[in-house]
């Protein structure tokens, strides 16, 4: 194979980040050690967001890394990759990132409705990319994916009979035994 061409990976993105309109941090996760300390990252953060927040362009070279990207509002949505990495590819990841984003938040895209659901932005970067290689391309998969785990209710907000549904037959008697219990001492 000829030397100048970088052998084939699936660990096409390095880092993926949302930012808001003053370059601070509302999402990142990186995917190598290119920038192994947050220090390092939070500045390459700042110089990304200096070159960007003006352009009109789509695509930046910056410090070797390929970065696609897009603002909307006050944010500013960014996928990174090495600088051999296909461009299209970037760009796809970053599309459907921010149209996974998008329906989430009913079109709502601004930090105050990003910053409300969160935690299923957080899930829809984790449906998208997964330790740099890309999982899913469709923003309505991830969107109904997002949706089915966020469904489920946490454990503290469970009461004892959801609980029981998945305990075995054993400790559903020891639950029934200690509620007897509790409701006895309480009637004393």
């Amino acid at each position: 194979m000829d030397a100048s061409f970088p052998e084939p990976s699936l660990y096409t993105i390095k880092a993926v980040a949302i930012l808001d309109n003053d370059g601070e941090r509302i999402i990142a996760k990186y995917f190598d050690d290119t920038f192994p300390t947050s220090k390092e990252q939070r500045a390459f953060e700042k110089n990304l967001f200096n070159k960007t927040h003006r352009a009109n362009a789509e695509i930046i070279m910056l410090e070797g890394i390929t970065c696609v990207y897009r603002s909307n509002v006050d944010l500013f949505f960014y996928v990174m990759g090495s600088s051999n990495e296909n461009e299209l590819i970037l760009a796809s990841v970053l599309n459907c990132l921010y149209d996974s984003v998008s329906q989430m938040l009913r079109k709502n895209v601004e930090k105050r409705a990003l910053m409300d659901n969160l935690d299923g932005v957080f899930l829809a970067v984790d449906e998208i990319v997964d330790g740099g290689i890309i999982l899913e391309a469709d923003p309505n998969a991830v969107v109904q994916r997002v949706a089915l785990r966020t469904e489920d209710v946490p454990l503290t907000e469970q009461t004892v009979a959801q609980l029981a549904e998945d305990l075995p037959v054993s400790m559903l008697q020891v639950l029934q035994s200690a509620k007897e219990q509790i409701k006895w001492s309480l009637l004393k």
